[in-house]
């Protein structure tokens, strides 16, 4: 709690419900031209931008720029809520009254159950298992599963498991998810060794098909086959495949801007053996520096 001066500190309800008000005003008649244009379809796009600055002030971090990052996430909500507010589907309070209510919902260990039956819970679980983590997350599961059963939405027996994967998710993160429900009912690979061999099958298959003049298509396709074992080989050995690529991402960022500086002209002009000796510079200067 941000507190200076032995001041009290803001009160946060004031300050949303300030917020609220400000989206409001912006979106209405007199407002800002350019919010006043937006619609769902349009501002999604910042909707993701926003959630990776937020991700990026994390591995940085950077406290003060999370804060602030987070504000501009916070502010894709209101702007979805003032707009579906609007257009009568939905408002801010709709919202905020969902999000509470799954809280308590799929938290009987702490507001107990007949607050959580309250909420709408109707799976039967036992709140006194839930004293670590791992049986929180079953119960979560296991409260999530009986809303989908109850919400009308999908009875029918052709209901796959795997349905409960938004296909909205990034792609890494669905390969991700998708392994993770297969495996569930058995269907896995059995170890982390399994995995390696089908690693380089994937990767004898790019190249046969490469090699046989295969359509673009057919290439794409088995380079999705690889994407997609690597995916479920980082699950396996409890690697979060988004966060380490991203990881990945920045170390290339790193050393590219090394060579770079490293390099008396333009990388362009330099052959591939003198990238190569440059890359491996990089290199090393980067673990001389980790020491």
């Amino acid at each position: 709690m941000n507190q200076r001066n032995g001041s009290q500190p803001p009160d946060a309800g004031a300050l949303f419900q300030e917020s609220v008000a400000i989206m409001a005003r912006l979106r209405g008649p007199g407002g800002c031209p350019w919010d006043r244009e937006q619609s769902f379809s349009t501002i999604r796009k910042y909707t993701l931008e926003e959630t990776y600055e937020v991700l990026d002030a994390i591995e940085r971090e950077h406290r003060a720029d999370l804060a602030e990052e987070l504000g501009d996430l916070l502010l894709q909500v209101l702007f979805y809520a003032q707009m579906g507010d609007e257009a009568g589907y939905f408002s801010i309070v709709d919202v905020l009254g969902h999000l509470n209510r799954k809280l308590i919902r799929r938290h009987p260990h702490v507001f107990g159950e007949e607050a959580s039956a309250a909420a709408g819970n109707r799976a039967q679980v036992d709140a006194a298992t839930a004293t670590e983590a791992t049986g929180v997350l079953a119960n979560w599961e296991a409260i999530k599963r009986a809303e989908k059963s109850t919400d009308g939405a999908s009875a029918s027996l052709e209901t796959s498991l795997l349905n409960e994967v938004p296909r909205s998710f990034p792609a890494l993160l669905e390969a991700s998810k998708l392994g993770g429900k297969a495996a569930k009912v058995g269907f896995d690979w059995p170890d982390r060794a399994g995995l390696l061999e089908k690693v380089e099958e994937e990767c004898g298959e790019i190249e046969a098909e490469v090699r046989a003049g295969a359509a673009p298509e057919a290439v794409e396709g088995e380079v999705g086959d690889l994407l997609f074992t690597v995916v479920n080989l980082a699950r396996h050995l409890k690697v979060d495949p988004e966060l380490a690529l991203r990881r990945s991402n920045a170390k290339f960022r790193r050393r590219f801007a090394a060579m770079e500086q490293a390099s008396d002209g333009a990388l362009s002009e330099r052959s591939a053996a003198e990238l190569e000796t440059l890359w491996a510079q990089a290199k090393q200067q980067e673990a001389v520096g980790a020491e």
